[in-house]
């Protein structure tokens, strides 16, 4: 269980990020909140999970059976984690864009809703591994919850109706599948006996440097204020540093397909706060759909307590 509440910690977290948004400056743009969150973000989860992968080869039995170095044999392990920092730095902005567009709750939700389905597919395709019907199950219940979460939206209110926003959901579902090949990659890697505070480390040096190159391009000037400031560095430090240290470490004892399911803890999150702080307003229907979602989760949770499966691509020596 001590995975499973480790990644239901950083969907906590993740949880926080569209209201985190909503509550900052204006002119603050989704690209370039994007940018700076990645910016500080990456480069603390960088700095922190390289810390930690040395802390945990001194305390090893044995040395680490792999490790970084510019060869051919390990090209391929270095451009997966690279794929990893890209995934993360086009996650941004297409989460951000869904949240504006339809709101924090219903943006969220989306987003990391589809996240489960899309894993889950995607590791059937790599690793030809059927999941769980425990996983079947509880996912098809998250999965009805978005549903009814995304066609109820927010409670029509006396300037204009409910309902979703098209491009808003296109960028939702987009983000979802970003996450899906993060999840799906640092499985693979792990599964070659990756460190995982390695290929965390990396992700994040990697996605700092891509966000970088945008800053130039970006209006900056939200970050200049005192909110703007406390913003940025909560988006960076405890949604990404913190929650991705937390993800990654949860992973190693889950499939790809599970933590992601259990990270429908983050649109559960997202929706209570948008509900709470922000005063967002949601219909029956996708009131009813929270309660969908909640149950799934349990559901996985109470399932995932059994050992993850233990045969992945091939077969370990």
């Amino acid at each position: 269980m001590i995975h499973v509440l480790a990644v239901l910690a950083a969907a906590l977290l993740f949880g926080t990020t569209g209201t985190s948004m909503a509550l900052g400056p204006d002119g603050a743009t989704p690209l370039s909140v994007g940018a700076v969150r990645l910016v500080i973000g990456g480069t603390g989860l960088a700095v922190i999970a390289f810390v930690l992968a040395r802390r945990h080869a001194r305390q090893a039995a044995t040395p680490p059976p792999r490790s970084l170095r510019l060869s051919r044999a390990g090209m391929r392990p270095i451009s997966l984690m690279v794929l990893t920092g890209f995934c993360l730095a086009l996650y941004q902005p297409l989460f951000f864009l869904g949240t504006e567009r339809n709101g924090v709750a219903v943006g969220t939700v989306v987003a990391l809703g589809s996240a489960p389905i899309l894993a889950g597919l995607l590791e059937w395709v790599l690793t030809r591994r059927i999941p769980s019907s425990t996983w079947m199950l509880a996912t098809a219940l998250a999965t009805v919850g978005v549903v009814l979460l995304g066609f109820g939206g927010e409670a029509p209110s006396a300037g204009g109706g409910g309902g979703t926003d098209p491009i808003g959901l296109i960028a939702s579902v987009g983000a979802g599948a970003t996450f899906a090949v993060i999840a799906n990659t640092q499985r693979r890697l792990l599964d070659d006996a990756w460190d995982p505070f390695t290929v965390v480390g990396a992700m994040g040096a990697s996605s700092a440097v891509i966000s970088a190159f945008v800053l130039p391009f970006v209006d900056l000037r939200w970050l200049g204020t005192p909110e703007g400031l406390a913003m940025a560095l909560w988006l960076g430090i405890a949604t990404i540093s913190i929650a991705y240290v937390l993800f990654t470490w949860g992973l190693g004892g889950l499939t790809a397909a599970t933590a992601a399911t259990l990270t429908l803890g983050e649109p559960l999150t997202a929706s209570i706060l948008g509900i709470v702080v922000l005063g967002e307003r949601l219909s029956a229907l996708a009131i009813i759909g929270l309660v969908v979602l909640a149950a799934g989760l349990a559901l996985l949770a109470w399932g995932s307590r059994a050992p993850r499966d233990p045969v992945p691509f091939a077969v370990e020596g």
